[in-house]
């Protein structure tokens, strides 16, 4: 009886294409969250804080809201989210945990 043929290895320049798109992916993400967490907290808390300050949360200003509140919320929202894509990508690229 023949016995089961186990799986080549992959090469080295496989491993490191898959290494590299797995690292400019992995930065992509972290840089599309941080303009993103930027833009809350830099452009809503100080920006566009005039135009925000027109509506209200309760009896607080929005802009002042986001500059106290609002940009820390996103950010815990955005590790959420990073977690989450970064599980994804893990396991796209097959080195999850």
């Amino acid at each position: 009886m023949a016995s089961p043929r186990e799986p080549e290895p992959p090469s080295e320049t496989r491993r490191s294409s898959d290494a590299a798109a797995y690292w400019r992916a992995n930065t992509r993400l972290i840089a599309v969250l941080l303009l993103i967490w930027a833009t809350v907290s830099y452009g809503c808390g100080i920006l566009f804080i005039e135009w925000l300050n027109r509506f209200s949360i309760g009896q607080l200003p929005l802009g002042f809201w986001f500059a106290q509140q609002g940009s820390i919320y996103v950010f815990v929202v955005l590790i959420f989210v990073y977690a989450f894509a970064m599980d994804r990508l893990d396991r796209r690229y097959g080195v999850e945990e």
